[in-house]
């Protein structure tokens, strides 16, 4: 079972950096205009996932809530 816990640290810490380079692209979309190199549109891309959850009424609502919810529980280091 030593396995399954090195594998949940590796998935852990795979998400926790992915948070993080989402976090340091929406910085740099904000400092130096929306195209990052690098990094893309960062920003349009989030203002793009916010209005079609929007969009889709009840069904988006519970599916942000879901996300929520799953990020809500980590801890960063």
């Amino acid at each position: 079972m030593d396995f399954i816990g090195t594998v949940k640290g590796w998935v852990g810490s795979l998400t926790e950096l992915g948070l993080m380079l989402i976090a340091l692209g929406i910085v740099a979309a904000l400092l130096s205009g929306d195209k990052v190199p690098f990094i893309g549109t960062v920003s349009g891309n989030i203002v793009k996932f916010v209005s079609d959850m929007g969009s889709a009424g009840l069904v988006g609502l519970i599916s942000l809530g879901f996300i929520v919810w799953l990020f809500s529980n980590r801890k960063l280091s």
